[in-house]
């Protein structure tokens, strides 16, 4: 049996009956409709499956905190959620990058790895903070390597990465996956380039590029596989053999890219669990329900219906922020 075929065997005859648990509510399914995650075809029925050990809090754009045990792993937080005008359309490039301290404080208390899918400022901005604050080991692109220093996080705490990397963290795993942002209508991406030497610190959210993307594969232990996106875009061929449980998928901003989510839900082997993300309304206090603008609602509804026609055995799990998800 090739390895492709293994794991997916193994993954649906493990989630063949799984459920997805949210703590303290129900998973979503539509916005400002609280419901257990349903399927295409139509309602789930609770399971008895025991939640593992590992629950995932969406903490808005690309944002999660997973703590498997007593060991915690951040993706792209992003807590500040400084207004730059992007959702008024009068978007300030010269926005000062300022880390809310008292927000970040009140959400992490601790943190010992740090996944960066890029280095734009709603991915990056809090995460030398948070570095400094808890200590974690922060995972990313050279040029988050570099801006890293240029925040004068110890080089000790910065590992560079360029996909293809398993990392074993013992009760879990992290796969890099070298990959693409998404683009604007003009096919261009926003903030383009990279730091290859460290550069004077940040001042600004344009002082922070993209810098190349990634996406991540957190394996848990006895826990799920999950695919981790920081932007709408990725290399197919990049995902062969991945074959996630769950896929976090970052919302599609423009029709650009051809054919995002059939190819997508192809290249990852059709998850059991899609769980949309970035599509909030990221310039706004993090309360629930998540403020979606209009066009960004609309463009969800689609992104949602895309995958039941492309993946119709996929669950779609639209989260609330704060709330822990169990898959």
């Amino acid at each position: 049996m090739s390895t492709l075929d293994r794991r997916r065997f193994l993954r649906d005859a493990a989630t063949t009956t799984a459920g997805v648990v949210a703590a303290g509510g129900l998973a979503s399914t539509a916005l400002g409709t609280p419901a257990q995650a349903v399927p295409a075809a139509g309602p789930a029925r609770a399971t008895t499956r025991r939640a593992g050990r590992a629950s995932f809090r969406w903490w808005g754009t690309a944002g999660w905190r997973v703590d498997i045990g007593n060991r915690t792993v951040l993706v792209d937080p992003f807590l500040s959620r400084i207004d730059t005008g992007l959702f008024r359309g009068a978007f300030d490039t010269a926005k000062s990058l300022e880390v809310d301290t008292g927000v970040v404080d009140r959400y992490v208390d601790r943190a010992e790895t740090v996944l960066v899918t890029h280095t734009h400022w709603d991915h990056f901005m809090d995460v030398p903070y948070i570095a400094g604050r808890t200590g974690a080991r922060v995972f990313g692109t050279l040029t988050a390597y570099h801006l890293g220093l240029a925040y004068r996080v110890p080089s000790g705490q910065l590992s560079a990465v360029k996909g293809g990397e398993v990392l074993d963290f013992g009760d879990y795993t992290v796969e890099v996956v070298a990959s693409l942002h998404s683009r604007n209508p003009s096919y261009s991406v926003a903030f383009p380039g990279v730091r290859v030497s460290p550069p004077p610190k940040p001042a600004t959210i344009a002082d922070l590029p993209e810098g190349d993307t990634l996406n991540y594969v957190l394996r848990v232990a006895g826990g799920p596989s999950v695919f981790f996106m920081g932007a709408s875009d990725f290399v197919a061929r990049n995902l062969a053999g991945i074959a996630p449980d769950v896929a976090m998928v970052a919302l599609n901003s423009t029709t650009v890219t051809a054919d995002y989510v059939p190819r997508l839900m192809a290249a990852l082997d059709y998850p059991k669990v899609v769980v949309p993300v970035h599509f909030d309304n990221f310039e706004t206090e993090l309360r629930n329900p998540p403020t979606v603008a209009d066009d960004d609602r609309k463009r969800l509804d689609q992104l949602i219906a895309a995958v039941r026609a492309s993946s119709p055995r996929s669950r779609v799990v639209v989260p609330e922020y704060h709330t822990a998800y169990h898959f």
